[in-house]
């Protein structure tokens, strides 16, 4: 029986001050597997600028909160931000949460949890930032911006910055089931 020994890192703490050594962990994974897709969580844009930066020539999608998330404010990506990670070959995309949406336009005025928001949290089960990880590549792949025939590397943290990493074979919204995790290359420890 062949086997595949993948190191996963395991961070003492969540957070930003993880972003270095989870981009740097990324990376060496991408290479080592050939992929050239990544799709990494932004909200400032200050973690997307720094994955534009180490994953140029890579296909780099990065994935920004949707308009209005903290409420009836502009877009969070900064201006510069944006510049910074087109710049570098990046794409930016803003679009709506795979696992928000309606469903959380029902709990808001119904006061009641649809699907999309119960699949969520039990993926938060495992972290912020693998619900994350799952959650825009999915958005990514629903956009046309990675295909769902080739393995991507997900970046995500919890709060800000970047601290989980994983490989997935990535799938439509409307195929969430065919989603797969093949590898995790690091994350929180809690």
């Amino acid at each position: 029986m062949t086997e595949t020994v993948v190191p996963t890192v395991y961070f003492a703490e969540a957070g930003a001050a993880n972003t270095a050594r989870v981009l740097q962990i990324a990376r060496q994974r991408a290479e080592e597997l050939g992929i050239r897709s990544i799709v990494v969580a932004t909200t400032s844009g200050t973690t997307g600028a720094r994955a534009a930066e180490v994953f140029q020539g890579f296909n780099l999608v990065a994935v920004s909160h949707v308009t209005g998330f903290r409420g009836p404010d502009p877009q969070e990506l900064t201006a510069a931000n944006r510049e910074r990670i087109v710049a570098n070959g990046g794409k930016v995309l803003t679009t709506t949460h795979a696992f928000a949406g309606l469903g959380r336009a029902v709990r808001r005025k119904l006061n009641t949890y649809q699907m999309e928001e119960i699949i969520a949290y039990t993926l938060r089960t495992q972290g912020e930032g693998m619900k994350v990880c799952y959650e825009i590549t999915l958005m990514a792949a629903d956009a046309g911006l990675i295909s769902t025939q080739e393995e991507v590397i997900a970046i995500a943290g919890t709060g800000s910055g970047a601290d989980t990493a994983v490989v997935l074979q990535p799938a439509n919204v409307h195929d969430f089931f065919d989603l797969r995790l093949q590898e995790i290359l690091c994350k929180p420890r809690f």
